[in-house]
């Protein structure tokens, strides 16, 4: 079988003194439709290691006057992505398990039958091949982030660019700006291009939650601590341990339990409900707000020690309709990427819909733009994107694009448009929430619910 070979299901690399056992194995593996290559010395494996790319490895322990366990750490050098199941006779198990420690992935024990042998194969090519998936969704996140923070805005370029140089700090951050600016996006990025990238990117919805369920989301609690309480939790904290904490739309933070997060955010202690053991996690922080913090402080609404332990670092993100040169470079990226997600025929967009683009004032800033085209992407029929597909401006009808009461559209449809619309002119989410007649917690649920 060759590289070029589509129905090869992977490739392995046989190691093994033995010419019988490899024979025996090389059959039996390529009857299952792998791609074989066999070795049966250090100095042929690694060989065989450096030019080619192998997706598992049976490394024999016993390899003549020679120790697969001394080869083991070579080959994990060579080729760091492949697996290695090390193949051992009963009376070598104990070794077999040291070898896992030093970074094999599973043992055989010799001799086995054909089942046990393509089983095991199975299931480390099937891993191998996930973690080559997740690598590559990964890579798509990531080049999808950087397209969405690219920019010739020069106040846009100017966040991004502070944005990289702090990143390699643990400076807590506070992101500033209107809804749907790309405040979550930055805070990931800020945790990619920083040293705690292997670690997790953890998020706290701030509004969602009341200041109990908030605590023990944040902080973890114990078994039977409250009513509800059937198991312990670990906590938000405990799972950024090393990582990042964003603590999205942080003036909605309650009042009460803001003297805990300062505490943990000064000292990195913390206690979990219920539990009077003190606790410590490595977390750097980032938060983000659409509200006047500072004003808040004023207003004895927001803690002034809290504030600025927060405002180590803070940088506010424009606006779309403040940047207009970035408006069609976005929307050829939303549409690249939900046209190729839905299968969808869409791949440009007529003139008239660019103009359209760039002159509606974009109130659900970069967040709405991209619900736009992704609603596009997926009504669109033909090659071409037109104006009546975005559903914005002009577009709308006489009306506008706007729906109406009266208008013949579900009651879910007008409260989406009327919170949307409500939001983009209100100063706070507090203000719109009395308007609405609502708790700010009910209308976070809502924004979650209709994607605003």
């Amino acid at each position: 079988m060759t590289d070029n070979d589509a129905a090869v299901r992977g490739r392995i690399l046989l190691v093994d003194d033995d010419k019988s056992i490899l024979r025996t194995f090389r059959y039996c593996l390529e009857d299952d439709g792998y791609a074989v290559t066999t070795a049966q010395n250090s100095e042929q494996a690694l060989a065989q290691a450096n030019v080619a790319v192998f997706d598992l490895c049976f490394l024999d322990l016993n390899l003549g006057e020679e120790s697969g366990l001394e080869l083991l750490p070579q080959l994990r050098e060579t080729a760091p992505w492949m697996r290695i199941v090390m193949a051992t006779a009963q009376s070598d198990v104990g070794t077999a398990v040291k070898a896992i420690h030093a970074g094999a992935q599973d043992y055989l024990v010799k001799p086995c039958s054909p089942e046990q042998l393509r089983l095991c194969a199975e299931q480390q090519v099937q891993t191998r091949h996930m973690e080559l998936r997740l690598q590559e969704l990964e890579q798509e996140t990531a080049q999808a982030q950087r397209s969405e923070l690219a920019s010739a805005n020069p106040a846009m370029s100017a966040v991004v660019q502070m944005a990289k140089q702090v990143a390699a700090t643990d400076a807590n951050i506070l992101l500033s700006g209107e809804s749907g600016t790309g405040k979550g996006m930055l805070a990931k990025a800020i945790h990619q291009w920083s040293a705690r990238a292997k670690s997790g990117f953890v998020t706290i919805n701030c509004p969602s939650l009341s200041p109990e369920l908030m605590e023990s989301e944040l902080f973890g609690h114990t078994k039977g601590a409250f009513t509800g309480a059937t198991e312990s939790t670990a906590g938000r904290v405990s799972q950024a341990n090393g990582g990042t904490l964003f603590l999205d739309e942080i003036g909605d933070f309650p009042l009460s339990l803001q003297p805990k997060l300062l505490r943990f955010i000064q000292d990195k202690e913390y206690e979990r409900v219920g539990d009077p053991v003190t606790r410590s996690a490595d977390v750097r922080i980032i938060a983000a707000t659409n509200r006047d913090l500072a004003q808040m402080v004023k207003e004895k609404t927001f803690r002034e020690d809290l504030y600025y332990r927060l405002n180590v670092i803070n940088m506010t993100l424009p606006p779309l309709r403040e940047r207009p040169e970035d408006v069609l470079a976005l929307a050829d990226g939303f549409l690249a990427r939900y046209v190729n997600a839905y299968r969808r025929p869409a791949r440009r967009f007529s003139a008239e819909a660019k103009r359209l683009l760039q002159r509606y004032p974009w109130p659900g800033n970069v967040r709405e733009l991209q619900n736009v085209i992704e609603r596009a992407s997926i009504i669109c029929e033909g090659a071409e994107v037109g104006a009546p597909h975005l559903g914005i401006g002009d577009a709308g009808g006489e009306r506008g694009s706007r729906p109406r009461a009266g208008d013949h559209i579900s009651l879910d449809d007008l409260e989406r448009a009327h919170i949307t619309a409500l939001i983009a002119n209100m100063d706070s989410l507090d203000e719109a929430a009395r308007l609405l007649g609502i708790d700010v917690s009910t209308l976070y649920r809502k924004r979650k619910q209709y994607g605003i």
